[in-house]
């Protein structure tokens, strides 16, 4: 099994001799990836459950252990699923109610906002009120410019608006908290109550803390709010909803040979680990919602295998947060190209991520995606 860009082999294994070894292994971990999705006009069987509650079914998943000897993997029906569960051995039968009660269950509203429905999935769009962000190179730092951006996002779509006074791209240092408050603080004060959501994209808890005191709804940590000792105290003191996102180290040194055992499972457990977290220190998980952090601490091929399992991360029971707009993969991948002139891949990709449930999508460019987002829902009767 590679560690680094290479394919993970995912070996195919009899369920029964899947749950066996699970069973044996103290370590193992047990994971489901829903399979043979249908949208609501597709007439799914009985067997079917709902994918996080919303307009898409699944019939099967790819049952996936990861042990001390590899991934090993079984395609499996729900009602073979369902039998060799209550059959098997006790551990492997729970794991499997929980995933499949997480996977299937309706999401509540976020900070407010229906996500499912003809509501769903909901555009944040991002507003960096910084001189180096990867995406906009300091377009938006003065502080005027920062507020009409938003207000012309929110006109074009988004009903959640991402501000954020710390570049957290590739290479970046961090800023004094000072500077990051004077950025974003007057611009929130603006925008809060204009009709969108503000989230507040910080890893600081003094920033957290003053931005929700400002009118922020929403605290989005590229650290999962690990990375702050006083930052889960805040969010939870305040009774705020928060994003948790995956990223491997920091984003100065994140992409310095990172490296997985299977990078969608490594990812699934350090987000399941957080939310349980969080969940201990007495936050909901209905105000809770997870990213998988693309393009944070990931090579290109990770970034396409965790696209490739989305779904898998429905097993958390949160609603998924999905960020690619622009990303330096897309230009790995089609041809070498600057930020702005990303928008054919953003939409590619983003739209693969509401195929497998996503419910919210990170953006810059909102009207395109609105639109796209729009023919999407006809086609897919969401």
């Amino acid at each position: 099994m590679s560690a680094g860009d290479g394919p993970v082999t995912r070996r195919p294994l009899a369920v029964a001799s899947l749950l066996d070894r699970f069973e044996t292994d103290p370590d193992g971990r047990l994971y489901l990836r829903p399979a043979g999705r249908f949208s609501t006009a597709d007439g799914a069987g009985s067997d079917a459950l709902p994918l996080a509650g919303g307009p898409f079914r699944f019939d099967a998943c790819d049952l996936l252990l990861k042990s001390v000897d590899g991934v090993h993997m079984a395609p499996v029906g729900l009602a073979a699923l369902r039998d060799s569960a209550e059959k098997g051995p006790g551990r492997a039968a729970r794991r499997i109610a929980a995933l499949l009660e997480r996977l299937s269950a309706p999401r509540p509203p976020f900070a407010g906002l229906d996500l499912s429905g003809p509501a769903g999935p909901a555009i944040m769009g991002v507003v960096n009120v910084t001189p180096d962000s990867f995406s906009d190179g300091g377009r938006y730092l003065q502080r005027d410019a920062a507020i009409a951006h938003g207000r012309a996002l929110m006109a074009a779509g988004a009903r959640i608006l991402d501000i954020g006074g710390e570049s957290t791209r590739p290479g970046a240092e961090p800023v004094p908290e000072d500077e990051e408050l004077d950025r974003v603080i007057p611009v929130i004060q603006s925008l809060a109550g204009d009709g969108a959501a503000i989230s507040v994209d910080t890893r600081h808890a003094g920033v957290m803390a003053a931005a929700l005191e400002a009118g922020a709804d929403i605290v989005n940590d590229v650290t999962a709010l690990a990375g702050d000792p006083r930052g889960l105290e805040t969010v939870v003191r305040a009774g705020a909803p928060a994003i948790l996102m995956h990223m491997q180290g920091a984003p100065r040194d994140m992409q310095v040979r990172p490296s997985y055992r299977d990078a969608p499972l490594d990812v699934f457990d350090f987000l399941e680990e957080r939310v349980e977290a969080c969940l201990a220190a007495g936050m909901a998980r209905a105000d809770i919602a997870v990213d998988p952090g693309i393009g944070f601490g990931k090579t290109v091929a990770h970034n396409v295998r965790i696209l490739a399992d989305l779904a898998l991360f429905h097993g958390l029971g949160c609603p998924l947060v999905l960020g690619v707009s622009r990303k330096r993969f897309i230009a790995a991948l089609a041809g070498d190209s600057e930020p702005a002139a990303r928008l054919p891949g953003s939409l590619a990709a983003g739209l693969s991520g509401l195929d497998r449930g996503v419910q919210i999508l990170r953006v810059h460019d909102v009207a395109e995606t609105a639109q796209a987002v729009a023919v999407w829902r006809a086609v897919a009767g969401a």
